[in-house]
Parts: C-alpha cells; structure tokens; sequence
C-alpha cells in the first residue's frame, strides 16, 4: 500500500473501450486530486471498462439486481483506512446514456468516471436531492478537468 508520501495508485483496466480514453495520466493525477479535495485519502482504486453484459452479470451477482447499469462501484476499504476501491463501467451504457444526453462520449465517459469517484467521497443519489448533489459535482469535476 502507498504511503502517504507516495502518489495515490489509480489504474485503469480494459476489457472493451480502451481507445476510449486518452490523456490517462492527466485523468489519473485528476482523480488522485478529486480525493485531495474531498479530504478522502486514497490508496488504490481500478476502473475497469467493460460490456453490458459483463456488468449485468456483476449487478446480478453481488447486487442481486436484474437490469443493465453504467457503472457499480465496490468500496473494498477497511474501516478507518484510505479508500481502495473497484470500479466497473459498462462502456455500452456510457455510449448509450451520451445519445440518449445529447452529449459526447468523452463527456459522458468522464462524468461517469468521476460519479463513481464520488460514490466513494461519500456522495449518494438515491434521493432526488442527493441526485442534484451529485449532479452539482459532476459538473464541477467535469468544468475543473476540461478546462
């Protein structure tokens, strides 16, 4: 595990979509910072980009859900220790949600990544005013990242 004079480990894994992303290394020291601000230290966390079907069969067997999402997040932390997390998105729904959106890929690929970010700050969005918190956030990371 990194100390805390060593950079936070984010890394990420494909199994679809890995032309997808570029600028990895401005993402991932984006991310290291997203936790800095959030006052959440940060040990390791994977994003793994995958198909629908790989994360349905995920959602259905940890979460005992039935239905396609864009992304599960699984904090893997131990209490009162830095965040290690797994991070799994459906690259499928990500294309999807951005036509549905109206807004590009690259848009919709990053709000998503940095949702999942967030997820592990401590943001929920199962109520309609967590929903709009979140929103809020993701829209702040996604201005702070592209400009």
């Amino acid at each position: 595990m990194p100390s805390n004079t060593s950079p936070s480990l984010v890394q990420f894994h494909f199994l679809e979509g890995a032309n997808l992303l570029t600028q990895r290394t401005h993402l991932k020291t984006f991310i290291r910072s997203l936790f800095k601000r959030e006052k959440k230290p940060l040990a390791e966390i994977h994003y793994i980009f995958c198909s629908d079907d790989y994360l349905l069969e995920i959602n259905r067997q940890h979460l005992k859900h039935d239905y396609y999402t864009d992304i599960i997040t699984f904090d893997l932390s131990e209490p009162g220790k830095p965040i290690n997390a797994e991070i799994y998105i459906s690259v499928d729904r990500v294309r999807d949600n951005a036509r549905q959106f109206k807004t590009s890929l690259k848009n919709e690929l990053h709000r998503v990544i940095f949702h999942g970010a967030l997820h592990l700050c401590g943001y929920k969005d199962k109520t309609s005013k967590d929903q709009a918190v979140m929103r809020k956030m993701e829209d702040k990371n996604l201005a702070k990242y592209f400009k």
